[in-house]
């Protein structure tokens, strides 16, 4: 589990006037395990969608969310809460997802995110949990987002993993949609000139 966060969490969730709430969730969910579905399902409603931090996805039911699911870190479970449940409670399970002790055992919810059309589920999917992804998935989600428009920004260690493989496959959509006389995202043309001037450089070496 990602302490540091949890308790980040935690303490910014001690002003919500529902605290008491989330308090008598998560020592239910402590002693019996199995009774984090209604009250997974319910912590958005009774916390509320406000945002915890500046320009942070968390919002106080997300997190309350993530800290249930802290609580029971259990992957057949979180699995279940994910399959079962609507956007708002897939999106805070893949939040969740680098906090708890998951492993690479979630990786499958990611690579159903990646299928989404949703361009909230594909982002989410992409966050720090997706170290896990293997090479190919990866860049495979990284296409998605240029060709949903969702901001590159959304990818964690976008720079570190990105490689020629990666820019072979930019490249060949900047030349489909150069040929559709349609535009790549600003951000996309500057991985792509990034990722080539770095791969002109090392055959320059």
């Amino acid at each position: 589990m990602s302490d540091s966060m949890i308790d980040e969490l935690r303490t910014a969730l001690a002003g919500v006037p529902q605290r008491d709430w989330l308090d008598d969730a998560l020592a239910r969910v402590r002693a019996d395990p199995d009774a984090i579905g209604p009250l997974f399902a319910r912590a958005e409603r009774r916390l509320g969608r406000q945002p915890l931090f500046p320009d942070s996805p968390w919002t106080a039911g997300r997190a309350g969310r993530a800290l249930l699911l802290a609580e029971v870190a259990d992957t057949r479970r979180t699995t279940t809460l994910y399959e079962q449940g609507d956007t708002a409670e897939r999106l805070a399970v893949l939040a969740a997802l680098p906090l708890i002790d998951a492993g690479p055992e979630l990786v499958p919810l990611l690579h159903d995110a990646l299928r989404s059309n949703d361009a909230r589920l594909v982002a989410a999917a992409l966050g720090p949990y997706a170290a896990h992804l293997d090479a190919a998935s990866w860049r495979q989600g990284v296409v998605k987002c240029v060709f949903m428009g969702i901001p590159l920004s959304a990818v964690d260690r976008l720079d570190e993993r990105a490689d020629p493989q990666l820019a072979a496959m930019l490249g060949a959509l900047a030349q489909e949609r150069a040929a559709a006389d349609r535009r790549m995202p600003p951000d996309a043309l500057a991985l792509l000139n990034r990722l080539t001037v770095a791969n002109h450089s090392r055959k320059q070496a």
